[in-house]
């Protein structure tokens, strides 16, 4: 999610049980404690897309989420392509228009 609150959305959702797992100045992503594969990231801006998602998924394949999304016709926001911090995504709008950052780790 884009916040130009990192540091207090950060303390909202440690409040919750969610720790720091990565920060790289203008993403910080957030854990739970309990359950790792829950995560929420915070974002100033994306600094490697023409635009900021407004939420993330993770899937299992993101090639084959790539391939079905883009086949069935949804607005590819930004090409499949990989990243420095080791995920591979790509973003797409969904029917409300939010821009979601499909993603898998390599």
């Amino acid at each position: 999610m884009q916040s130009e609150s990192a540091q207090e959305s950060r303390e909202f959702y440690g409040l919750l049980g969610f720790e720091e797992v990565m920060n790289h100045g203008w993403i910080t992503t957030l854990a739970s404690s309990s359950t790792p594969a829950a995560q929420i990231s915070v974002m100033t801006s994306d600094k490697t897309a023409p635009v900021t998602p407004d939420m993330s998924v993770e899937v299992d394949v993101v090639d084959a989420a790539y391939a079905v999304m883009r086949d069935s016709g949804a607005e590819i926001v930004q090409t499949l392509q990989d990243e420095e911090w080791g995920v591979r995504r790509f973003f797409v709008r969904d029917p409300s228009g939010r821009v979601l950052n499909v993603l898998g780790h390599c």
